[in-house]
């Protein structure tokens, strides 16, 4: 589960409206580490994250996976990559079951072990069969977690995955992510909230970036 290169953003500009957020951006994210991107709402967390994810456009520069602009071949990117935004993605009409099964055959796939063992892990087995429209936030944020658990995929990018999360939750979490980490895996996220149990976080503050680099400029 291990990517030879990496992920890298070769000198990357936002532009939102008339307002740039960040320019001439690098970055180097390797199988193993986990990568914080912090800054206040405004700085561009979240246009940076979906410019990892390749859901949207830099204004100038590049994003390369394994050594490759991840434009020129996106289906290959697209199925190394997990990516969890601010919407949960989860059908409200479906069950968390009927949810997974539902992520499983966009992989081409089926087995009812795996999703169960998903649901078990997030705490949902109990859930499994009720309509999400009927879970609360935090039950259907952990349905959406549980695609995390499905996926093989080696590159995760979250935004703010521990929105509406207990704290037992919020633990839970924190481990899966040192595990992935470990396995070889990748992660990009932004949370609010302090990684409590998570070592060696790399960390990217975009305001200080962009204050640099406007420094720098004059």
């Amino acid at each position: 589960m291990t990517a030879a290169s990496g992920l890298e953003a070769r000198d990357l500009a936002c532009l939102r409206g008339e307002r740039l957020l960040f320019k001439q951006l690098n970055l180097t994210l390797r199988p193993g580490k986990i990568l914080q991107i912090e800054g206040p709402n405004g700085a561009g967390k979240t246009s940076l994250l979906r410019i990892l994810a390749g859901l949207m456009q830099p204004w100038e520069g590049d994003v390369l996976y394994q050594g490759q602009s991840i434009q020129r071949d996106r289906t290959h990117f697209l199925s190394e990559l997990a990516w969890l935004g601010h919407h949960s993605g989860i059908k409200a009409d479906l069950s968390p079951h009927e949810n997974l099964r539902f992520t499983q055959m966009l992989l081409g796939h089926r087995d009812e072990a795996a999703i169960e063992h998903a649901l078990a892990v997030v705490g949902l087995t109990a859930h499994a069969q009720q309509p999400c429209r009927q879970l609360s936030a935090g039950q259907n944020r952990r349905a959406a977690l549980a695609r995390l658990v499905l996926s093989n995929a080696p590159l995760w990018i979250l935004d703010e995955p521990f929105t509406a999360l207990d704290r037992a939750a919020i633990a839970e979490l924190e481990q899966r992510l040192v595990a992935h980490a470990a396995q070889g895996g990748m992660i990009v996220l932004t949370t609010h909230q302090p990684l409590q149990s998570v070592p060696d976080v790399q960390r990217l503050d975009l305001a200080a970036f962009a204050a640099r680099s406007t420094r720098a400029a004059a």
